[in-house]
């Protein structure tokens, strides 16, 4: 390499360097069942906030008073409940052909809307529907949106945003298809829940997030790798996803939400870990 081109290659590492050390304006945040499920409620939301971690997405709660209890205790750890995963959209999907078991699904979306209202959050995750050999992908389609459109009116008079995201049930299985099915609501209450690991095995996030937009609403980070011709999950930073792509597309299109964590439960120590190697991800600096 001569002179002018170690110059050249020098002067990038350094833009790069510069670039990735400007921290994304995104919130980080725990998933609730990541946390030590042998602990109580309060301990477990007091270590969520020791290891570092911001906000926090709790699964549906039924019971009232629990749902009392979950907003006591992260309102003493300093945790904002951003966000709820919607219960029983896999049990019982919301595209099923079933009037019995779409009503059970539409109940527990209400729980979660009624439990993020309640708990202040403004977000609930849902899983549109489920294609499989018995239900083909144009009826999955139709009746997820059929579904979702009966959750509109109790979403809206509360203010709760359904986040649709991508998930392993063989349908929504590219982003310009992802964003028609988003934008075909024609509301702001139905944006996308963009789950970073769950689309590596057909395609790459960064496309995903550019394509998507200001239609993601939150983002869920794990990692994924195809080693040895097995696809598995695997710690942060260690699988194969392009962080540096990810964090640039992120940039790019300006995302300023909040992101959680989703990973396989763990201790403080852990915990910790996974928190730092979430501020690299976000700072860029991968």
């Amino acid at each position: 390499m001569n002179r002018r081109n170690f110059l050249f290659a020098t002067a990038g590492f350094a833009a790069q360097a510069v670039r990735g050390s400007e921290s994304l304006p995104i919130k980080r945040a725990v998933e609730y069942n990541m946390l030590p499920q042998s602990m109580s409620i309060e301990d477990r939301l007091q270590q969520a906030r020791d290891a570092g971690f911001e906000q926090v997405e709790f699964p549906t709660a039924p019971d009232q008073n629990e749902a009392d209890r979950m907003k006591r205790a992260a309102e003493m750890a300093g945790l904002r409940i951003h966000s709820v995963m919607n219960m029983d959209h896999w049990r019982f999907p919301l595209s099923s052909p079933d009037p019995e078991i779409i009503e059970r699904s539409l109940s527990g979306a209400r729980t979660s809307i009624r439990n993020a209202h309640f708990w202040r959050a403004d977000t609930v995750l849902l899983v549109p529907g489920v294609v499989d050999a018995h239900h083909n992908y144009a009826d999955v389609y139709r009746r997820s949106k059929d579904s979702i459109l009966q959750l509109l009116p109790l979403a809206s008079e509360l203010n709760i945003i359904l986040a649709i995201e991508e998930v392993w049930n063989k349908f929504l299985l590219s982003p310009l298809e992802f964003a028609t099915y988003i934008d075909s609501f024609n509301s702001k209450f139905i944006r996308a829940y963009f789950d970073v690991g769950n689309v590596v095995l057909y395609g790459f996030p960064q496309d995903w997030i550019r394509i998507l937009g200001q239609r993601i609403v939150k983002l869920h980070i794990k990692d994924f790798s195809f080693h040895k011709m097995v696809a598995k999950w695997e710690p942060l930073l260690e699988g194969d996803i392009d962080w540096r792509a990810v964090y640039e597309s992120l940039r790019d299109i300006h995302y300023s939400g909040t992101a959680t964590v989703e990973l396989p439960p763990g201790d403080a120590a852990y915990l910790k870990d996974v928190n730092q190697r979430f501020e690299r991800i976000l700072s860029g600096q991968v």
